[in-house]
């Protein structure tokens, strides 16, 4: 009961239903993530958490990014079931539509590259 618990706590967010819309398309990064939503890199990161404790979603070290995805159907049988009635429910709003064209624009690589700039300006 207590893991059914968590999982409904973590769908009760409007930002943790687009971070799994989102994740349906693709793996994606804390950055990519918060250059979409619009919210703060520790928000997304706490959003996320709650999100894996859950068990929808889980992190994978990338070289110098962790990816988050959904799981894989083997290891977790409900999450498909849930994310399937959620994205059926959530393409219908517009907030998600406008987060899919934020993604495709959004590159880990530049996101990567600004955050340097920001790093080598501040020692600076």
């Amino acid at each position: 009961m207590r893991n059914l618990v968590k999982v409904f706590k973590a769908l009760g967010d409007t930002n943790r239903i687009r971070i799994l819309k989102m994740l349906q398309d693709k793996p994606m990064s804390v950055g990519e993530l918060t250059a979409v939503l619009g919210i703060s890199q520790p928000g997304v990161s706490r959003h996320l958490r709650q999100l894996r404790e859950a068990g929808l979603v889980e992190d994978r070290r990338d070289a110098l990014w962790v990816t988050y995805r959904l799981p894989r159907a083997a290891d977790s049988g409900y999450v498909p079931v849930l994310l399937r009635h959620i994205g059926r429910w959530a393409n219908q709003d517009s907030l998600v539509s406008s987060d899919h064209c934020r993604m495709r624009k959004v590159d880990r690589r530049s996101l990567g590259e600004r955050a340097g700039r920001r790093r080598r300006r501040a020692n600076a």
